[in-house]
């Protein structure tokens, strides 16, 4: 059976640090994963990023390619972003793009590609108004939000458990909404 191309993208949230364990899930359920990167979450697993490159066979990225150099990873059947942070959900549904992994899912709306993405922000932060809009825009948008009943739940400031972050629902959704290779 071909796998599926799938990209996992990553905010600078703490459930992050356990991104090797879930690209080997992902794997394991047959998709071949390119991981793509906040500038800020691939500062934080800076001496992990090799070795991230080798578990995928794909290079890690986080910045945008120049013009005129080549892709280097297949095409998308489907994507994941978790964590997504709160910067990272506002800047996608408002279509601020400065961010490498931020300006694909951007695109990857208009070219009808599967999206999923589960939030990891804090009570705290769900008070803003802006956030909820966010949430809504990516909804209508058709991607699929991972977030209250059946997602993440936010939690107290300072209190959150990254080993805790359902990573197994983001990759359930992602089984659902990429269709199976023939």
């Amino acid at each position: 059976m071909t796998s599926r191309t799938l990209y996992l993208f990553g905010s600078a949230a703490p459930p992050v640090f356990d991104v090797a364990e879930v690209i080997a899930d992902a794997q394991e359920r047959g998709f071949d994963v390119c991981l793509g990167l906040t500038p800020t979450a691939a500062r934080w697993l800076g001496d992990r990023l090799g070795r991230l490159a080798e578990l995928t066979g794909h290079p890690v990225r986080s910045e945008y390619k120049l013009p005129g150099e080549p892709d280097v990873w297949p095409k998308a059947d489907g994507i994941v972003f978790a964590p997504a942070t709160f910067n990272t959900v506002n800047a996608w549904a408002l279509g601020l793009t400065r961010d490498f992994v931020v300006g694909v899912v951007a695109e990857g709306i208009g070219k009808g590609i599967p999206t999923v993405t589960m939030p990891c922000v804090n009570a705290a932060y769900v008070q803003h108004r802006q956030f909820e809009r966010s949430v809504g825009e990516l909804r209508d948008m058709g991607v699929e939000v991972l977030y209250g009943e059946g997602g993440f739940a936010p939690n107290q400031p300072g209190r959150g458990e990254p080993k805790e972050f359902p990573w197994g629902l983001a990759l359930d959704a992602a089984e659902r909404i990429v269709r199976p290779v023939p």
